[in-house]
């Protein structure tokens, strides 16, 4: 009998970790204005446009080779450039997640140049190429009609094991469609909550605040308000190491990191340059127990973007056709 249930919670627990991602080179990549509205995390510079995609494309191809060579199946999403500029593309998981079961999910954005990142048929396309086939797909794009938003898993936080998504309430995650969404893909239980920086306003994206593997979460509780941290801490340590971060550690995109599996099924961790060094010593130990520490140097698209590794990877979850990853 414990045999058998330690191999079903190994089987749970490999429903966390996705062993591919895709990626989107930032061809057209600069500082937006539209989402500096109430993301804190990005700042204006002096550099020209061509210096500045040259700096981010290169950290993005170094982020896409040390990804592959530790064994990460990764899908590089390109498209052509159009008339309408789409600054933040390196970030595509706000736009999109997929299933175990075959779904792809498509989510309303808030910000109007990035709804014109949605590029559904090319996906589509270049998944398939991969060996990574779509069955169904939920379209969420309608309440764009309602303004109303919820930017994927930029904004949900999502434990697989359990079933529940963990969601920071903000323009950018409307309660209704997050309800939509858990009962969309299997009656998953919400747990949302309010959060608010110094300056009180929302946390933009609650994936810079928290990260959760298979047994550890990572966490900003003080942006959360006592009477609900109690109860998110609370769910959160079921089953998992709590790894607690600070104010300014969150603001070094401490939260925003993300466990993988590679093809030989061990476990990475992947995180920006910043995070790693903002992580104190005994942190860096507890998060190297869940697997390899892989930092990456994005530096300028943490400062001009905002957004850090975790932001730059959707995860795919899509069964493989071809008998790997």
């Amino acid at each position: 009998m414990l045999k058998n249930q330690a191999a079903w919670l190994q089987t749970e627990k490999t429903k966390q970790v996705a062993n591919c991602v895709v990626m989107v080179p930032p061809k057209e990549f600069r500082f937006n204005p539209q989402t500096a509205l109430d993301n804190e995390f990005q700042s204006t510079h002096s550099y020209s446009v061509d210096d500045v995609r040259q700096l981010v494309m290169d950290e993005y191809s170094n982020m896409v080779k040390g990804l592959r060579k530790q064994g990460i199946q990764v899908i590089e999403l390109d498209y052509p450039l159009g008339n309408i500029e789409t600054p933040d593309a390196v970030f595509p998981n706000n736009w999109f997640s997929t299933t175990r079961d075959g779904g792809l999910v498509i989510f309303p954005m808030a910000c109007e140049n990035r709804q014109h990142e949605v590029r559904t048929d090319a996906l589509i396309a270049t998944l398939e190429n991969a060996g990574r086939h779509v069955e169904f797909q939920e379209d969420m794009t309608a309440y764009l009609s309602k303004h109303a938003y919820l930017e994927s898993t930029g904004v949900m936080v999502i434990d697989h094991i359990n079933r529940t998504i963990y969601a920071a309430l903000s323009k950018r995650c409307d309660r209704e469609v997050l309800e939509d969404y858990a009962h969309r893909i299997g009656e998953y239980r919400v747990i949302s909550f309010q959060t608010a920086l110094p300056s009180g306003k929302p946390i933009y994206h609650t994936n810079v605040m928290m990260a959760i593997g298979e047994n550890f979460c990572v966490i900003c509780d003080e942006v959360i308000p006592e009477f609900e941290r109690r109860f998110v801490i609370k769910s959160l340590a079921q089953g998992r190491q709590v790894i607690s971060i600070s104010l300014d550690q969150m603001n070094k995109f401490c939260g925003n990191i993300l466990q993988l599996a590679t093809i030989n099924g061990d476990r990475v961790i992947a995180m920006s340059q910043t995070a790693y060094d903002a992580f104190s010593e005994a942190q860096r130990t507890q998060l190297a127990g869940h697997g390899k520490l892989l930092p990456f140097d994005v530096e300028t698209i943490e400062t001009i973007g905002g957004g850090s590794v975790r932001c730059m990877l959707a995860e795919v979850f899509l069964q493989s056709r071809r008998g790997r990853l």
